[in-house]
């Protein structure tokens, strides 16, 4: 269960990063005109900037809490606060008939709520 969990949290650490970088240092114009990304022209910059800013720093609460053992409760919070900001994300795509970015982020909910459950339950970080 816990390689299970490691793994769950390297991958939504990934799309965290990626996600994040993209919002953060490509221009809303690019953004908006990239498939899936027709959001970014109905938001502002500093929105779509905060998106990216709060998806870096998931992919670091996913995987340097417990690293480092130093505050790993931060590892399933992180999990959980990735829960809020997908389904977000889904109602936007949905909104926007995206349906295959809504499986997307409907996916990424089950990892996170996965990481959430098991690390605040039967394989948390402390004894």
């Amino acid at each position: 269960m816990n390689l299970a969990l490691w793994i769950a949290a390297g991958l939504l650490a990934a799309v965290s990063l990626t996600g994040g970088i993209t919002k953060t240092f490509i221009p809303k114009e690019k953004l908006a005109a990239i498939k899936g990304g027709e959001w970014t022209g109905h938001a502002s910059a500093g929105f779509i900037k905060t998106i990216g800013v709060l998806e870096l720093l998931a992919a670091v609460g996913l995987i340097l809490p417990a690293v480092l053992d130093i505050a790993p409760i931060m590892v399933p919070v992180t999990a959980a606060c990735w829960i809020l900001l997908m389904v977000g994300a889904a109602i936007i795509h949905g909104r926007l008939g995206q349906s295959t970015l809504v499986i997307v982020n409907l996916g990424c909910v089950v990892l996170a709520t996965f990481i959430a459950w098991g690390r605040f339950g039967p394989e948390p970080f402390t004894g």
